[in-house]
């Protein structure tokens, strides 16, 4: 394990993330350290463990820059699939913000789906988006990060 990892990092693709007061709370409370990467100023609390990485605008710049980082023993919160599948790629936890994880096992399929509806919409299909986020979708959410930060310090991962 390089140096870098005597901390957990948790990485946020932060322009349309709904839980990113939920990522602070509980990255203060396991000791985590946060980057909350967008290509427009966010508003953030004033604390030494959250980063903010503002990157030039531009499609996937935001993106580019957490792939290039994020690694075992790191935590990505995005919606995106294809982030998602990148940062799996390169061994780290994905989580989305509705508390889903993305796994090597689930990201071909999650990877399929997005690609199919991606096709039907160009070819002007109507599809529904996602369903609206809701409580359920945050407390799922707050279990899942928990979870994935407690199984990587077990892995030693966050050991300063």
């Amino acid at each position: 394990m390089n140096e870098r990892k005597t901390r957990i990092d948790i990485y946020v693709d932060a322009d349309a993330c709904p839980v990113k007061a939920e990522v602070f709370k509980v990255a203060e409370r396991h000791r985590a350290h946060v980057y909350v990467v967008s290509n427009s100023f966010i508003a953030l609390p004033r604390d030494p463990g959250i980063e903010r990485v503002i990157v030039a605008a531009g499609p996937d710049v935001a993106d580019d820059w957490i792939a290039e980082r994020a690694v075992r023993g790191d935590i990505v919160i995005t919606a995106d699939v294809p982030l998602a599948a990148r940062s799996v790629k390169a061994g780290a936890d994905v989580i989305a913000p509705n508390g889903r994880a993305f796994t090597p096992d689930s990201i071909g399929m999650a990877l399929a789906t997005r690609n199919l509806m991606d096709d039907l919409r160009s070819q002007g299909e109507i599809t529904k988006g996602p369903k609206p986020f809701g409580p359920r979708d945050r407390s799922a959410f707050l279990s899942a990060l928990d979870l994935a930060i407690v199984r990587l310090k077990r892995a030693g991962f966050g050991m300063a």
